[in-house]
Order: C-alpha cells, then structure tokens, then sequence
C-alpha cells in the first residue's frame, strides 16, 4: 500500500529553504519522502509520537541530526508534511 504525502504550501516553503541551507541532505531528504511515501513505518525512518504541545503529531529522521514533522492519517493513508529541519527547529 502506498500513501499519499501532502505538501501545504506553509512546508514547501520550509523545505525549499531547508535545502538551501543544507544542500548535502537534498539526497537523503528524498530518499527519506520516497521511504515515508512506500512505508512510513520502515525501520530507517525511526517514527514516533511526539509528546506535549506537538502530541498529535509524528516525527521521521532524515539523519541522526535532521528530522520531519508531519501528521499521519492512516485511516486515510494520507501523510501531512508539516515541517522539517534540525532537532532544535522542528520541536
């Protein structure tokens, strides 16, 4: 099953800016949306729940300094991409 990854217009603009300043993650990043898209629970992405004011939310790694916050709808099989960047960034 494959799912469906929305980008708002809010996170797009994160990304493109995300990518400019980090252009050696451009390639992992991808591979990290192309993962998310096939199967959003493959080990690699080390996905969880966050906690406290972000507790509806889900969080993928792009590496072990960079991650994506995003909304999982399963029920839908649609995937909200809500932000992305480093640690410190995105909680």
């Amino acid at each position: 099953m494959s799912y469906a990854l929305i980008f708002t217009e809010q996170y797009n603009r994160r990304a493109l800016r995300f990518i400019k300043r980090h252009p050696e993650l451009k390639k992992p990043y991808l591979k990290t949306l192309q993962l998310l898209e096939a199967n959003p629970f493959h080990p690699s992405l080390r996905i969880h729940a966050l906690q406290g004011k972000l507790q509806h939310l889900h969080s993928v790694s792009i590496n072990l300094s960079y991650r994506i916050t995003l909304e999982l709808q399963i029920s839908e099989t649609e995937i909200i991409l809500v932000d992305v960047g480093d640690h410190e960034a995105v909680y």
